[in-house]
């Protein structure tokens, strides 16, 4: 009996219309283009604006594209697995909003939680659902609206962050494609550096809370850094080594949009080129659960059957990890509708 791995067989994308660009976060904090750029590489973001709009609506325009382009009925989704710090409520599930909106009225759906590293958890997970035999359509998307929860009096972290996010569709192969090894960590402990206060069970929303700014993204700079060099680098290292991987084997590495000095040295560290790193992160920002979708939806043209990929991510929690993707069409035969 052959083997089934779960391959990516198609992808969506979606930024909203509004660019937030360093010239103007310059006339809203104390900041300028040249500081921005040096220390993270990002130029804009994407902001979503608009009455009652949240991550389901971003989601949902990056599945509608990704049912249209795979040609996919959507009452064939088996599960719709959705990666956000940002949910539209605490409850329903944002994944429970997006099916309803597409129609997949025969998926199963809900949220995952783990920072910038939620998409890999999640990929990793519906990569497990297919891979048992169980089902055999899965939508895994990362998204985010990070500007609900980001404090633009707040220079250390309104540079950073931006709204987005994208969805791939896993389905059953047994060719040697598609999600073939996955590593994955945490350490609470990094939760001082890097977290929001309230608006969680312990400390629920009150009068006090939200005159504290305890709502929004609180991050300790230096600590976040360092580690989020060392561990995405580290586990990026040994996925290769363990799957026998040296640089030039790999056609790309799509590290998590945070900072480029950490894209850089991951790279570094792997023996990767700025030629086979994938970034955006210039024109996004940091989209949380929503940078590495997002990567393959600007990339997909570039993507070649059999392409070894080597996906990394670190974020809050903290959490990390590394995923083997060998990717399973050509990305340039499939026309995309942006």
């Amino acid at each position: 009996m052959k083997t089934i791995h779960a391959a990516i067989t198609g992808v969506g994308g979606y930024v909203p219309d509004y660019i937030l660009t360093n010239k103007e976060l310059e006339t809203m904090v104390d900041t300028n283009d040249e500081w921005i750029t040096t220390r993270t590489g990002i130029k804009e973001r994407r902001i979503l604006k608009g009455e009652g709009l949240g991550t389901s609506y971003m989601v949902t325009k990056a599945v509608q594209e990704l049912l249209q382009k795979t040609n996919t009925d959507p009452k064939e989704i088996d599960a719709i697995i959705v990666a956000t710090v940002t949910p539209d409520m605490p409850f329903p599930a944002t994944a429970n909003l997006v099916a309803d909106q597409v129609g997949a009225t025969n998926a199963f759906s809900y949220d995952l939680s783990a920072a910038c590293s939620g998409f890999l958890y999640a990929l990793t997970t519906g990569a497990k659902y297919i891979e048992s035999g169980s089902y055999k359509k899965v939508i895994v998307a990362g998204a985010d609206k990070m500007s609900s929860i980001i404090n633009y009096k707040d220079r250390t972290t309104c540079v950073i962050f931006g709204d987005g996010g994208g969805a791939v569709l896993l389905e059953p192969t047994t060719e040697n494609l598609g999600v073939l090894d996955s590593i994955l960590r945490s350490d609470g402990s990094g939760a001082v550096y890097l977290n929001m206060k309230a608006g969680g069970s312990r400390m629920p929303a009150t009068h006090a809370s939200v005159d504290a700014n305890l709502h929004y993204v609180f991050q300790d700079g230096q600590p976040v850094f360092k580690f989020a060099v060392t561990k995405m680098a580290e586990v990026s290292a040994e996925i290769a080594e363990r799957n026998n991987l040296k640089g030039e084997d790999i056609q790309w590495l799509v590290p998590h949009q945070a900072n480029k000095r950490i894209i850089d040295a991951t790279a570094s560290r792997m023996g990767i080129g700025d030629d086979k790193v994938m970034m955006n992160i210039e024109k996004y920002g940091n989209t949380t659960a929503g940078t590495i979708p997002l990567l393959f939806w600007d990339y997909e043209s570039k993507l070649k059957k059999g392409d070894n990929l080597i996906l990394a991510a670190f974020g809050g929690g903290f959490t990390w990890g590394a995923i083997y993707v060998k990717w399973a069409y050509d990305g340039a035969a499939v026309s995309n509708k942006k």
